[in-house]
């Protein structure tokens, strides 16, 4: 009979830690990223956008500030195929993830002094070769549905489940647009 004794074992041989991360790999695609636990509020909406989808992501808190060494060491290790970063005031971290990899992040500027501006300003000034895409102040939602619209290229299954989000959508907007007249 097996034990879970010999399970955590099993779980120590470099192999399986191996094959843990492939599939880590695999499954995770998206990493929402908050410069503070204050900015949680805001991805909650992306993160219920993205799990909608079917879309697993791994959220973190992590500073561009307070302790960029942890940032660098989960971006190095990271297999997400899309980034969401999420911060206010100076709005570094979007910027600086995207200077350490070569894959899309989008910025979301928060609304925490001058009503989100300072941060927006920051996300969307980026120096030539350092993209980031930029959505609007406090709107993870869109975020997590420009994150859906970027892996739909290549994936056909996520692009049905986008046009059928989209059509939703509509008919929701077209509803609500009679039912007020």
């Amino acid at each position: 009979m097996w034990t879970i004794l010999e399970t955590f074992k099993l779980l120590s041989f470099p192999l399986v830690s191996e094959v843990v991360n492939i599939l880590k790999a695999i499954i995770m695609r998206v990493s929402v990223i908050v410069g503070s636990q204050s900015d949680m509020p805001v991805a909650e909406g992306a993160i219920a956008l993205l799990k909608e989808f079917g879309i697993v992501c791994e959220v973190k808190v992590l500073s561009a500030h307070r302790d960029h060494e942890a940032l660098d060491d989960y971006l190095k290790g990271c297999h997400a195929d899309v980034f969401i970063a999420i911060a206010g005031l100076s709005a570094a971290l979007p910027g600086y993830i995207a200077s350490r990899t070569t894959r899309p992040v989008i910025g979301v500027p928060r609304d925490v002094k001058l009503q989100g501006l300072d941060s927006l300003l920051s996300i969307v000034q980026m120096p030539s070769g350092v993209p980031v895409a930029c959505v609007g102040i406090d709107n993870a939602k869109n975020a997590a549905l420009l994150a859906v619209e970027i892996m739909s290229v290549r994936d056909e299954g996520l692009r049905g489940k986008l046009v059928e989000f989209r059509n939703k959508s509509k008919s929701k907007r077209a509803t609500t647009t009679r039912g007020g007249q």
